[in-house]
């Protein structure tokens, strides 16, 4: 109950926040994620889940349960409306596989089946003059245009069913859809590690790993977005954005919000020192340049018994008291 009450109205709120196309993606583990999910559901509405990924925190196995050892996460994720598109992600492919032996001068590729279950019915010729019959994926159209673009392979010498050519390069450029299993991106481990080398062997409670960030980021947001993380922790989110830009140019901003203690020696420190710098000798990692503001919030406007708070300032509460009356700054 007091954590329903303490993440129903961020989450409303946050709901709020959200531009009409945007998107907000919710790190969590066994313990809440089925709460989350209802009150999500009611918040965003049913039709706006996009899904619930599921991250390997852990690349190696520990004997934390009794029963059954966790080594995963949830991130539960919605849209604001059905105005969302999320980006392809960039695909983990094993280069090794992508061969060129009749060198394409596209490039390495692998060969891929042109034959569909349910498929277009008709009939091809083989370079070697054997007529097959048979369901392919492709229209007959699209089979012919492959087919003159030099995108067909004939195994067994000529004398085999065509198949298509996967090339590697377009491959990484068009990207793919991500789904919903997460075991190939750094983990907390990783995350620890890189935040001993930001800090000098400083610790903190379950980090994320800025790849994972970045992979989420770059799904959902284009080079000039604002990216929201008001449960900033360590800093990740701004660690993130800031990699982001120095690579493809972007101009992303972030806003980090964190009430706890350490907002200003770990969480604004970090970030200073990704602009800046980290790390020394072999571990040294160059800035990425940009900069951000600090800020502390001041005093409420209300005290505990819902009064104006004296304390404050008069300024601030004739300004108040001039909105509620002119709905003006």
């Amino acid at each position: 109950d007091k954590w329903l009450c303490m993440m129903y109205p961020r989450l409303k709120l946050l709901h709020k926040l959200l531009y009409e196309d945007g998107a907000i993606f919710i790190s969590i583990d066994d313990n809440e994620q089925a709460n989350l999910k209802l009150i999500c559901d009611e918040i965003f509405g049913k039709n706006n889940f996009i899904s619930n990924i599921i991250w390997r925190r852990r690349k190696s196995q520990a004997n934390l349960s009794k029963n059954i050892s966790p080594i995963h996460d949830f991130i539960v994720c919605y849209s604001k409306s059905n105005l969302t598109s999320l980006n392809k992600v960039y695909p983990n492919l094993n280069e090794s596989d992508y061969k060129n032996p009749d060198n394409d001068i596209r490039g390495s590729y692998v060969s891929m089946p042109c034959t569909n279950k349910g498929g277009a019915i008709y009939s091809i010729t083989t370079p070697t003059g054997k007529i097959i019959s048979d369901e392919w994926r492709f229209k007959e159209e699209t089979y012919y245009n492959l087919l003159n673009d030099n995108r067909l392979v004939f195994p067994n010498k000529g004398n085999g069913k065509p198949r298509y050519k996967l090339f590697l390069k377009e491959k990484l450029e068009e990207g793919v859809i991500a789904n919903t299993w997460w075991d190939n991106d750094s983990s907390n481990q990783d995350a620890s590690i890189e935040l001993k080398t930001i800090f000098n062997n400083k610790s903190f409670d379950t980090p994320k790993p800025s790849t994972l960030i970045c992979k989420i980021i770059s799904m959902v947001a284009d080079k000039d977005s604002i990216i929201l993380d008001s449960f900033a922790g360590s800093g990740t989110t701004g660690h993130a954005v800031l990699n982001l830009n120095k690579l493809d140019g972007g101009n992303r901003k972030f806003i980090l919000v964190e009430m706890e203690d350490y907002a200003e020696d770990i969480t604004a420190e970090r970030v200073k020192r990704v602009i800046n710098g980290y790390g020394e000798g072999n571990k040294k990692v160059e800035g990425t340049g940009g900069e951000f503001d600090y800020y502390e919030l001041g005093e409420r406007l209300f005290n505990e018994d819902n009064n104006l708070n004296e304390v404050v300032g008069e300024e601030r509460i004739r300004e108040y008291i001039y909105y509620t009356d002119t709905k003006q700054f």
